[in-house]
């Protein structure tokens, strides 16, 4: 039986799904993959990091979390008051790092990777952040350490994209992907073409929780954005920055173009791209609403729901569609890198 310590910085929505699945899953980690997860440390920005050597109780700890009260009253437990001065201090074999996705400067994630790897702990995150500004920073950092950075929920949550891509797809050459990264946009179009009206819809979205009180970030593209950043260094090894990606979110689309759009019969949708010209060694990056035929498999993929098409030279084109986002989507995206440097020890 293998066992892992595991530390989870960032218990929030995401941080407590893949500690959900940790517990009703426990019996077929044991069974199918030979795992004992035991999680050693929390942590979150209002009650600080806690630690116990043989492992918190997961239900007490989402008991807490539900009523809003303090982690520290987790029994038997050390606590610091900074995430990063607990993590620095205790250690673990993996940390799950879930923090809020910041892209301005990626912290307070970027600290907690960099204090994790630089101390020999493998690396699974959700938080987009320190993915999109400095992935390869990171991997060379990870790579100069020994341990692996791993980072599937930061592109469509547990959907697998990046798997399927470095490792379901080995081999082939990607020469253009085209996706819809963004469920809350996604959602918006979807209900558009079928007569409603943008704030309509966008309200809508807010009040079922698709969509955050300021929907900047979702509406006007940065979060396709970042994960456009993450995948053009995974995928094709180039480090781009925000201003490089042409970006236009949905905001000035209306209600009569999507209704021309559909009476010749093609779909508004956000499209994230990146397309590779070898001819001139670039990487176009974009993330624009495009009008797709029907024939094209993005154009039907409706609601909250995510997709992605690869383009590659032997496989010419594969589409994953699936959530892209959700608590328990989202936790097992981190649970399946887990189980992956779990398979590699």
């Amino acid at each position: 039986m293998k066992h892992i310590c595991l530390s989870i910085i960032g218990f929030g929505v995401v941080g407590q799904g893949l500690a959900e699945l940790l517990t009703t899953k426990q019996a077929l980690l044991r069974h199918d993959f030979g795992l004992e997860v035991t999680l050693i440390s929390v942590a979150n920005a209002r009650h600080g990091f806690i630690y116990r050597e043989d492992g918190l109780d997961i239900p007490t700890l989402l008991e807490l979390a539900a009523a809003r009260r303090p982690l520290t009253e987790h029994p038997g437990i050390q606590h610091w008051a900074h995430p990063l001065d607990g993590l620095q201090a205790t250690g673990g074999d993996v940390l799950a790092e879930a923090t809020g996705t910041n892209l301005r400067d990626a912290e307070p994630g970027m600290s907690h990777i960099r204090a994790a790897l630089a101390q020999g702990m493998h690396v699974i995150t959700a938080n987009k952040g320190p993915a999109a500004l400095a992935a390869q920073e990171l991997f060379a950092l990870a790579q100069q350490h020994a341990v692996q950075l791993r980072m599937e929920s930061t592109v469509m949550a547990g959907t697998p994209v990046l798997s399927t891509i470095r490792e379901g797809m080995a081999g082939t050459s990607v020469s253009a992907i085209r996706g819809i990264l963004n469920g809350t946009t996604n959602y918006i179009l979807s209900a558009m073409s079928t007569g409603r009206d943008y704030r309509e819809v966008l309200a809508e979205a807010q009040a079922l929780g698709f969509a955050e009180a300021d929907p900047t970030a979702d509406v006007e593209g940065y979060d396709a954005l970042a994960k456009i950043l993450i995948l053009a260094f995974l995928v094709f090894g180039r480090s781009l920055k925000p201003a490089d990606v042409f970006r236009q979110g949905i905001t000035s689309i209306t209600g009569e173009q999507v209704r021309r759009a559909i009476e010749n019969d093609r779909r508004i949708k956000l499209i994230a791209s990146l397309v590779s010209h070898p001819e001139n060694d670039t990487l176009e990056a974009k993330v624009v609403p495009i009008e797709l035929p029907l024939s094209d498999p993005l154009s039907r993929v409706d609601g909250v729901m995510n997709a992605i098409t690869i383009h590659s030279d032997t496989l010419l084109e594969v589409t994953v569609i699936g959530p892209g986002a959700g608590r328990i989507q989202t936790g097992q995206g981190l649970l399946a890198d887990l189980l992956a440097i779990a398979h590699t020890q």
